[in-house]
């Protein structure tokens, strides 16, 4: 296929996954301004310029070793390098352009912790998770760690430190994402089993409900520990009580009914769960005490 320099952007943003680039870098955001101390606009943009570049490396390098996979699956078959939009040598220099300012952004630009975070990111997800896909359902987990280190990166960035709260964040990205992607495998099971791919959904659907509604409840008991780590004062677990009580009701009815309709619901419910739940923490986030005026 001809490629025409006016579609190159398109191709690249669909190569590079960019709405969950944006969710990556969204993530990054908010614990980074989650984290304690005065907001630094410079370092706040370097870190998220250079999340962002890191997973649109590690997006990029995913859909390289997926070639085979994707075509036979109908949400992943007209990706830019199954259709032959782009070469696979140009995947990977656009991988590598992305990478390395990317990971010396947040290394220089920011600090080394981060960087060494956004390295380990990228290796988990090209070098571990893509190939799990197809030999353990052991993938969804080393997945959910993958996007629950991008607020722990924000953190980091913001403090130079691993503190709890960055844990309990990262907690919450990770217990969100399996009724999130629990879900969603749902309805993508023949998909999945066409593509060759090792999915809960596909070989353990009993296993796939039963975490999706213990992640869903896990989302209570970590936003119920917040306060105690100082991340939020106590006004965030109670206003945020009516959110997990509802995606853990919606968890219940997938793993109860193991029907399209109930995990539709669930799918779509955990896409505006999570910024919601982010937001009220930002809005209940633990102000530093102000020092006394000297006298």
């Amino acid at each position: 296929m001809k490629l025409q320099v006016a579609d190159l952007p398109g191709i690249l943003a669909r190569l590079s996954k960019i709405k969950l680039t944006a969710l990556v870098v969204s993530t990054t955001a908010a614990g980074f301004a989650l984290a304690p101390g005065p907001f630094d606009w410079p370092c706040f943009l370097l870190a998220s310029v250079g999340t962002g570049l890191a997973s649109c490396a590690a997006n990029s390098i995913n859909q390289f070793f997926e070639v085979p996979f994707d075509s036979n699956m109908n949400r992943t078959k007209n990706r830019p390098l199954v259709r032959g939009q782009i070469s696979p040598l140009l995947a990977v220099s656009f991988a590598t352009c992305c990478a390395v300012p990317g990971v010396a952004l947040l290394t220089w630009g920011v600090n080394p912790l981060t960087g060494a975070l956004g390295v380990f990111n990228i290796f988990l997800y090209t070098c571990c998770y893509t190939p799990l896909k197809r030999i353990s359902i052991a993938n969804t987990w080393v997945g959910a760690v993958v996007g629950a280190i991008p607020p722990v990166m924000g953190w980091t960035a913001a403090t130079g430190s691993l503190d709890p709260g960055a844990f309990l964040l990262g907690g919450i990205l990770y217990s969100w994402q399996f009724p999130h992607f629990n879900a969603l495998s749902w309805g993508l099971r023949e998909d999945y089993s066409r593509g060759g791919y090792c999915m809960m959904s596909v070989t353990h659907p009993a296993l796939c409900r039963r975490v999706a509604l213990r992640h869903c409840l896990a989302l209570g008991a970590l936003s119920a520990a917040a306060p105690v780590l100082d991340v939020t004062t106590w006004t965030f677990p109670v206003i945020a009580l009516p959110l997990n009580l509802y995606i853990s009701y919606l968890g219940f009815r997938f793993y109860a009914d193991a029907d399209r309709a109930s995990s539709r619901r669930l799918f779509f419910c955990s896409l505006w769960h999570l910024p919601l739940l982010l937001l009220l923490m930002l809005t209940c986030k633990l102000r530093p005490e102000r020092a006394p005026k000297p006298a």
